[in-house]
């Protein structure tokens, strides 16, 4: 297969088994929008305006970012929900059945196992992934691991990915078909998958996928998928500022 393995997306090491690659990280692509925070103020004032709330479009929204306070403290939450954004994003597959949880405001579409021949390229975990659970189920923390404990996890995902390619592999090679096949790929494997929302479904999500010193509900995500909120954040506060502070200023629940 002539791959290399790497630890993460730019520190390359030597590979003992050149036929997959391993990553630590995640990708995230805003790749089309429709959202500004002049979305959320035409709808929320054609309560009063009526037709003439399409006025709001041009106006600037800076001087009514009061209102978009107001409606976020008050959580009058519909009027965040007139915009779109749209991701792609890469990240091993147990993202992903996280992400399925998130279903309104919505829409996904993943590559298909059954239709294309999957990459051997799998997750492992870098030196600042914490791997030790300590605590009761629902009071638990996670705390640093040590070096040795990262190096097993290293050794022992890389010899469990090889093997089980090299037993998908095999199974293609027989002419099982691709469907079936995969059934012996674990989820540390990456895919990839087109995910759209407006922002109040992902203000949500970023409530329970993300740690926040802002945030009045503490959330405990687990760290692969506070990997992509952190990212897709970062793209919506650009796209709507005004939005972004009011959610942040109100303790980060969406409305």
């Amino acid at each position: 297969m002539g791959r290399t393995l790497l630890t993460s997306a730019d520190d390359p090491k030597p590979s003992p088994h050149p036929d997959v690659t391993l990553r630590s990280d995640v990708t995230v692509e805003l790749v089309k929008s429709s959202a500004s925070d002049s979305d959320v103020l035409f709808a929320a004032r054609v309560s009063t305006l009526g037709e003439q709330s399409i006025g709001e479009l041009q106006k600037d929204p800076e001087r009514s970012k009061g209102l978009i306070n107001y409606l976020m403290r008050d959580r009058h939450g519909s009027p965040f929900e007139h915009n779109s954004m749209t991701f792609l994003v890469s990240a091993p597959i147990f993202v992903f059945r996280e992400f399925m949880r998130h279903r309104v405001g919505w829409s996904y579409n993943e590559e298909s196992g059954r239709y294309r021949e999957l990459q051997p390229v799998f997750y492992v975990p870098d030196e600042s992934r914490k791997l030790v659970q300590e605590g009761r189920p629902g009071k638990y923390v996670f705390v640093e691991g040590t070096p040795a404990q990262h190096s097993t996890v290293r050794s022992v995902l890389g010899d469990s990915y090889h093997q089980a390619y090299e037993a998908y592999q095999k199974l293609l090679a027989e002419g099982v078909a691709r469907e079936v096949a995969r059934a012996v790929l674990p989820v540390g494997l990456y895919s990839s998958m087109y995910a759209t929302c407006n922002a109040r479904s992902l203000m949500h999500f970023l409530g329970l996928r993300t740690q926040h010193e802002q945030a009045k509900v503490p959330s405990f995500p687990q760290r692969e998928i506070e990997m992509v909120g952190e990212k897709m954040e970062a793209e919506w506060a650009r796209l709507m500022p005004l939005t972004y502070a009011a959610f942040n200023a109100n303790g980060r629940v969406a409305p």
